[in-house]
């Protein structure tokens, strides 16, 4: 991933926590017709190596864990992002020599992806998956709610996947190349539409 120094993320946690918030991830890897990529719900298990282990599940249907099994595959998890329109610098009134750009958060996750047929296992996944995403809901569901043979049926449709993480990059592009006035600007700018941005916007520009 092309990497300016102002806009590399190298810090473990924060790259790990944009993969929790946002674990909607796309996995890239190559199969018998070339490149492939879908998009999955990753788990993040913090504790599993260096940087981590990502799991997840796969449609049985779905052509790509064909060749997966022992690849070395690509997950990118995208946070914020947004449109940066010039109207926001002050460097426009002041210049004119400004062009629109756009902000985004992005981590990139590679590693040996294993897949796993094992019912336990893919049970296991499934639920804390569940768990997790259910945890903020007054009447969390849970897979036990549903009946057993059905359970049952819908695991015979899907496989695991299961990435030893061996690297993690990350990229806050968030205006960082900035003077501060155009940053408030953009900040200012953003409060309404993007809080999110609005606020990296400003958090990166004390660093």
């Amino acid at each position: 991933m092309y990497q300016p120094d102002q806009h590399r993320e190298d810090r473990l946690e924060v790259m790990q926590d944009l993969i929790t918030s946002h674990p909607f991830g796309l996995l890239i890897s190559t199969g018998s017709e070339g490149i492939e990529a879908n998009g999955l719900p990753f788990l993040l298990q913090r504790g599993q190596g260096p940087f981590g282990q990502l799991q997840a599940h796969i449609a049985r249907a779905n052509a790509q864990w064909r060749a997966l099994d022992g690849q070395q595959v690509l997950v990118v998890f995208q946070g914020p992002q947004t449109y940066i329109s010039p109207s926001h610098y002050q460097t426009k009134q002041d210049t004119g020599k400004v062009v629109p750009t756009w902000n985004y958060v992005m981590v990139q996750a590679r590693g040996t992806a294993r897949v796993l047929p094992e019912t336990a296992w893919i049970e296991t996944q499934i639920t804390a998956l569940t768990e997790t995403h259910e945890a903020r809901l007054a009447h969390p569901w849970a897979v036990s709610d549903a009946p057993r043979p059905y359970v049952e049926a819908q695991m015979r449709g899907i496989l695991g996947i299961q990435i030893d993480i061996d690297r993690l990059e990350g990229k806050w592009k968030v205006s960082q190349n900035r003077v501060a006035a155009d940053r408030q600007g953009v900040a200012a700018g953003l409060a309404a539409e993007n809080p999110a941005m609005a606020a990296l916007v400003t958090r990166y520009g004390q660093v």
